[in-house]
């Protein structure tokens, strides 16, 4: 199976630590960035596009290659507004690109069609991942539960009713959660977790996602917890 993979650096090792194993199968190609076209595009059986979310007119590049298989980072936008603005004939899916929550051992994806099910289970089963079914919504399910609940611990920070270590410590050991909301936090990055909030947020417009100035702010100034 050959693939392209258009992803930053941090995400394309991702990608390779969740295949390593399986890699003897597979033919990936990494790019970091889009250019007009990725390479070799007719020769191509899968495209996994962590980029075209940030600039969704990309979608253009995989028009005319109707055998393609094209997975994109669907956590920022709901995948049948990206195709209802573009024109293209490829088989489209939604998956969760996030850093550190790609790599595990089900993979998050959603359909546009709920007849192109199918062929996702056998992909999936090529690429030797299961895979986690969900609703097409800005947000998925994963990214929106963990931004949402470390927005609400950023307030219990706030409202200074305890620091954030112990907010941690008290999320592992009482609710076995395996890393605390601000460990979490500060691995998926504060400016990600921001634009998860801010794109659910305007998606729903449920005041539960509306950031807290806390996050807001240590993500402007690129601080961590």
């Amino acid at each position: 199976m050959r693939i392209v993979v258009l992803a930053p650096p941090e995400m394309a090792a991702e990608f390779k630590a969740k295949f390593a194993d399986k890699e003897a199968g597979l033919q990936p190609v990494y790019l970091q960035k889009h250019g007009e076209l990725p390479p070799h595009l007719e020769q191509t059986d899968v495209v996994f596009d962590f980029l075209l979310t940030e600039n969704p007119e990309q979608l253009r590049v995989y028009a005319g290659y109707s055998h393609l298989t094209v997975f994109v980072n669907a956590v920022l936008v709901q995948l049948a507004s990206v195709a209802a603005a573009q024109d293209f004939s490829c088989t489209l899916f939604g998956f969760n690109g996030l850093p550190t929550l790609f790599n595990r051992p089900v993979l998050e994806v959603s359909l546009l069609y709920a007849a192109d099910e199918e062929e996702l289970g056998t992909i999936c089963k090529q690429l030797g991942t299961d895979i986690l079914l969900v609703e097409d919504r800005v947000g998925m399910v994963t990214p929106r539960i963990i931004c949402m609940i470390i927005n609400e611990a950023c307030y219990t920070v706030q409202e200074k009713t305890a620091s954030s270590s112990h907010v941690d410590l008290s999320m592992k050991l009482g609710t076995n959660y395996p890393k605390g909301p601000f460990e979490w936090a500060n691995q998926l990055g504060l400016q990600t977790v921001c634009k998860v909030l801010e794109a659910v947020y305007n998606d729903t417009r449920e005041e539960r996602y509306k950031i807290c100035p806390l996050l807001k702010t240590k993500a402007l100034k690129s601080e961590t917890f």
